[in-house]
């Protein structure tokens, strides 16, 4: 079955700093895929060259089949992208924000379309309040939600929980596993570890600009109780309060070190 998403050798420069240095995963389709890392591992610059906003210097990346390089615009037709902070318009309502996307995309019958997906977001009681007096989860849904407008094959969550106190985080994430239950392919970047552990079927760490081990949770659990990464991930975080935390991890309450 052909990859959802397929990296190799993928390097990127800026000025004399080298932000990736060569990196290589893979996304299977109707999966979740999560990148972790700390603030300036290179998370949003791998998210920004798989979504042909920026160019690689070398190797390749492929997306839904297609080379981001040679077939950007096809790339972009199949996907959609969610960045850190929520793309809405605060001045018009719910409903008015997913008819927008929806004329925009050239689809028919936006309206239905906009009644659709406030219904599958639970968002169909504040449709025609404005934006401005939406929560923060209620923001981060409808943001989301527009995302999906044109039912595109993957979508791209950067960081999507970044902000948003406990109760908004745990919206996202129910959100974010009824987005694969329906078929569609996630690239989560996160810097939780915990967010990781909820969501993904695979889980890769990128530091500083390599990824240094991929796989399961069960799998990574397994490389660090062998001490494959153990001192490695000192610099994620686990700031998640602990009445949302699973089993399975303890933490040095002092600076935050994960130790699986």
């Amino acid at each position: 079955m052909e990859k959802a998403i397929e990296v190799k050798g993928l390097r990127k420069s800026f000025q004399n700093t080298q932000v990736l240095k060569g990196v290589d995963f893979y996304v299977e389709p109707s999966s979740v895929f999560a990148l972790l890392g700390s603030n300036g591992a290179g998370k949003t610059t791998i998210v920004k060259i798989l979504t042909t906003l920026l160019k690689q210097d070398e190797g390749t990346a492929a997306v839904n089949g297609f080379d981001v390089a040679l077939n950007p615009d096809c790339v972009r037709q199949s996907i959609s992208l969610t960045g850190q902070f929520a793309a809405v318009d605060e001045i018009l309502t719910g409903r008015e924000n997913l008819v927008m996307i929806a004329q925009l995309k050239h689809l028919k019958n936006p309206r239905q379309i906009a009644d659709d997906m406030l219904n599958r977001f639970g968002l169909t009681e504040a449709a025609d309040r404005r934006v401005s007096f939406y929560s923060g989860g209620m923001r981060r849904r409808l943001d989301i939600a527009m995302s999906l407008v044109g039912k595109p094959q993957l979508i791209f969550l950067d960081e999507p929980t970044t902000g948003l106190d406990p109760e908004a985080r745990i919206e996202v994430w129910k959100t974010v596993k009824e987005l694969t239950e329906g078929g569609t392919t996630v690239f989560l970047t996160t810097q939780y570890l915990e967010e990781a552990e909820q969501l993904a079927d695979q889980i890769a760490i990128l530091h500083e600009g390599k990824i240094i081990v991929s796989g399961t949770l069960a799998e990574l659990k397994s490389s660090a109780r062998k001490g494959g990464i153990r001192g490695k991930t000192a610099h994620l975080r686990r700031n998640i309060p602990r009445t949302h935390r699973q089993k399975g991890g303890k933490v040095n309450e002092t600076d935050s070190e994960i130790f699986f």
